[in-house]
């Protein structure tokens, strides 16, 4: 599965000639950022490459959300494994979170 703008290189989906993920643009794109706004947040791409990315994903969107489900399924892995290795790390990583975190509204 690849394309014009897209290919896989090792299990990861890049924008074609880049190290950009195809990930990192299907995220922008499903938090409803225009295609300018993720080309600004990339300037490696060009505005064609954004479009083209977004067209791949919406041309194979059930394999492409499998794989990202796939993805963040490791990811939550991984965060476990290393919070069980490194417990203060983990630790940390929480409280940075916590203070990330809007208030909620009363």
């Amino acid at each position: 599965m690849s394309d014009q703008y897209v290919e896989k290189q090792e299990k990861v989906f890049r924008i074609r000639g880049t190290r950009v993920t195809l990930d990192s643009i299907i995220y922008q794109f499903l938090q409803g950022r225009s295609p300018e706004a993720i080309q600004d947040a990339f300037p490696a791409l060009s505005l064609s490459q954004v479009y083209g990315a977004i067209a791949f994903y919406l041309d194979h969107q059930p394999e492409l959300d499998q794989y990202l489900a796939e993805n963040e399924a490791t990811e939550e892995e991984f965060s476990r494994e290393i919070a069980r290795l490194f417990p203060k790390g983990a630790a940390l990583k929480a409280r940075i979170i916590k203070q990330k975190l809007p208030e909620p509204a009363r």
